[in-house]
Formats: structure tokens, sequence, C-alpha cells
């Protein structure tokens, strides 16, 4: 039975700390698309001035494009944000449950190393008389 406990929470803590790598994952890949988009707002702007520009005859569609670029950088910086959020809450379940664990392992070779020596004592009392 203790056994069947320590396994669970061994595939438990694995599990914890999977999720909490899915939400470090997410976060970074978020932080990426801000940052790419952070980059397309700065090239569009910088096209505004080049000498070969449009922007004078269409300047609604680069400051529509700047927008757009601006507005995902921030929505994905948000996500990003949400992300981090949730890996300090699955960091801390990884914690917790490694602690279940580390209390479940002890407790299983604290029962072992009893039922070893409760052995020894029956063999030597089984033996002496």
């Amino acid at each position: 039975m203790a056994t069947a406990r320590l396994q669970k929470l061994a595939r438990l803590l694995d599990l914890q700390r999977r999720l909490k790598e899915v939400h470090e994952n997410r976060s970074a890949a978020h932080a990426r698309e801000a940052a790419a988009a952070g980059a397309e707002a700065e090239a569009i702007a910088g096209r505004l001035d080049a000498p070969d520009s449009l922007a004078d005859l269409f300047p609604a569609i680069y400051h529509d494009g700047i927008d757009r670029a601006l507005a995902r950088a921030e929505a994905s910086r948000a996500r990003a944000a949400a992300e981090a959020e949730k890996t300090a809450v699955a960091g801390a379940r990884v914690e917790a449950a490694g602690r279940a664990h580390a209390r479940a392992l002890r407790r299983h070779e604290r029962d072992a190393e009893e039922k070893a020596l409760h052995e020894i004592i029956e063999h030597k009392r089984s033996g002496s008389s």
C-alpha cells in the first residue's frame, strides 16, 4: 500500500514538473511574440521616414499597421504575464508534491527498516528457542 502511494506521489510530482515546464515555455513563447510584434511596429515606423516610403500617400495604412503591431505586443505581454503567474503557482505545487513525496519516501524507508528489524528479532527468537 505504501509503495502504491509512493508511486502515485512520484507520478504526481512528475506531472506537476511537466505542467510547470509547459507554463514556462508558453510564457517564453508569448514574450517572443511580444518582442516580434514590437520589432514589427518599429520597422513600420522606420519606413514612415524612408525616402521611398508611400506613407505620404497612405498614412492611415502605416499608422494602422503600427497600432495593430503594438496591440499584438501588448496582448502577448499580458499573456506572458498570465503564464508567468501560472508558472509560479505550478512551482508551488511542485514544491508541495515534492515534500509529500519525500515524506512518503522517508515513511516507506522507515517501515522497511522496521520490518527488517522485526524479522531479525523474530529470527533470533526462533533460533534461540
